[in-house]
């Protein structure tokens, strides 16, 4: 059995194309652009790279896009300021300040400093908290898309048995919410776990997310099982080069899963297009109006 390959850049895609549609219905109701102010301190080319991404992607939908550049030696005073004037601002519906952030500043502080209604990343404590209790608010993007998938691929997901490897504030923690939400039987597991195997071989759906190049391996996964692979890992290949890898085995368990994500081009363009999504409902609340059904 060869397993289906979940397509997150052509599913994307069709989300994006949803929300330009739904971005000009907002324009003609409300007068205005749905606003994304994204901030990066420094000149990390990952994250110049991706912040360049999201501001051409935000512009695409039909929304405001505001980048704010800020130098590597940039007190934390300074960017909670910069943050305190983008909650005030009317125009902006959604914050997202670029993480890592340099040394000198406390991401955690500048998190909370964000208005939670404006936190389109989901990373605030308050909505950490609204996903753990049940409650509405914004849940992180990466996990987000991963349940879309998911639940593109199944017609329900209640019952299921779901393991979630890797235990961040970012992906593990939020999906693992998420998969209870919808009536699955959740176990989080990590790099020190001591049945590993064990534990993913047990699952109908496995989320790896841990950060380990190729960890889990084909015989550990379930005959039939979906495989959410959110590892981005550069390792190196033949003649110097490098390429991508994710925290799963892909060719390996592309062997045995029912359908599998690869990398690149599975979770990842999934992540831009739930902040907008994010963005866009941020915006419909802050003009209190109804997000149409299926964002």
């Amino acid at each position: 059995m060869t397993a289906a390959i979940i397509d997150g850049k052509a599913f994307a895609a069709t989300l994006r194309a949803r929300l330009a549609e739904v971005a000009a219905g907002f324009v003609a109701r409300a007068g205005r652009k749905p606003g994304l102010a994204v901030v990066l301190v420094g000149e990390d080319a990952a994250s110049s790279v991706y912040v360049g991404a999201k501001g051409k992607a935000t512009e695409a939908a039909g929304m405001a896009s505001f980048t704010h550049r800020l130098p590597a030696d940039t007190a934390e005073a300074d960017l909670l300021a910069l943050v305190a004037t983008l909650n005030a601002d009317p125009a902006v519906d959604g914050i997202l300040v670029q993480l890592p952030l340099p040394p000198q500043i406390d991401s955690n502080a500048v998190i909370a400093a964000i208005d939670p209604d404006k936190d389109v990343d989901g990373f605030h404590p308050i909505n950490a908290g609204r996903l753990a209790s049940g409650l509405p608010g914004f849940v992180p993007c990466t996990p987000l898309g991963c349940l879309m998938l998911l639940k593109d691929r199944h017609e329900h997901l209640a019952g299921l048995e779901a393991v979630v490897v890797g235990r961040s504030n970012i992906v593990g923690k939020p999906m693992a919410h998420l998969l209870l939400r919808e009536s699955c039987t959740v176990t989080i597991a990590h790099s020190r776990t001591r049945d590993l195997f064990g534990a993913v071989r047990r699952a109908d759906i496995v989320v790896a997310a841990v950060g380990v190049p190729e960890l889990i391996r084909g015989d550990w996964i379930k005959p039939g099982a979906t495989v959410i692979d959110v590892g981005i890992n550069r390792i190196d290949a033949d003649e110097g080069k490098t390429r991508l890898v994710g925290d799963v085995a892909f060719a390996e368990a592309r062997e045995v899963a029912g359908a599998i994500t690869p990398v690149p081009g599975g979770v990842g363009p999934m992540t831009i297009a739930v902040l907008l999504r994010n963005t866009l409902v941020a915006a419909h609340l802050h003009e209190g109006l109804v997000a149409p059904d299926g964002l």
